[in-house]
C-alpha cells in the first residue's frame, strides 16, 4: 500500500466500476446496480461501530426512506470483514448493505485513502453516482444528508 495513487475524482467524472461482496455475501457490481435503474450513494467510513462512523451511518438510516423513494441504493464501504459489518448493521438496524473492501482497493480507486501515522485508513466521504456512472455529488468528511437529497432532486 506504499504506492497509493493520488486519485482526485470530481463531480462529472466517471466513477470506477467495482465488484464487491456485501456483509451477507451478495455480489455487487456497481455498473449492474446502475443499469437496474438505481442511483448509488457510496459512503466511505473508517471503522465499524466507532463514534463518528456510527453517527454518520445512523444519519443515513434516519433518512433512508427518502433515499429509497428517490431510487437510490446506499452502500457503506470500509476495510472491515463481513462479520464486523453484519454486527454493525444488526446493532443499529441499518436498512442498507455494507461492502467488504478488506484490501482497500475500492477506497483506493475512489481516492478515499489517507495516511494516518504509519497506517493507511479510509477517509470519510460520500459519492452519489448517476445511472451512467457519472459522479453527481462528492463530499469529504461528515456529510449532510439533506444536501445529498437536494442533489438527487435537482437532477430529476
Amino acid at each position: 500500500m506504499s504506492d497509493i495513487p493520488t486519485v482526485k475524482l470530481e463531480v462529472g467524472d466517471l466513477a470506477p466500476d467495482f465488484i464487491a461482496l456485501t456483509q451477507s455475501g451478495e455480489k455487487i457490481v456497481l455498473s449492474e446496480v446502475l443499469r437496474s435503474g438505481k442511483k448509488v450513494l457510496i459512503v466511505f467510513y473508517p471503522g465499524d461501530d466507532t463514534p463518528g462512523c456510527t453517527k454518520q451511518l445512523c444519519g443515513i438510516r434516519d433518512v433512508y426512506s427518502e433515499y429509497a423513494k428517490l431510487g437510490v441504493r446506499v452502500f457503506g464501504i470500509n476495510h472491515g470483514d463481513a462479520k464486523s459489518h453484519q454486527k454493525f448493521i444488526d446493532k443499529y438496524s441499518y436498512q442498507f448493505d455494507i461492502l467488504v473492501d478488506e484490501d482497500k482497493s475500492i477506497a483506493k480507486d475512489f481516492g478515499a485513502i489517507k495516511k494516518f501515522f504509519a497506517h493507511y485508513i479510509l477517509k470519510r466521504g460520500v459519492f452519489l453516482i448517476d445511472f451512467d456512472r457519472t459522479i453527481m455529488y462528492r463530499f469529504w468528511g461528515q456529510h449532510d444528508n439533506q444536501k445529498v437529497i437536494e442533489a438527487i432532486q435537482g437532477s430529476k
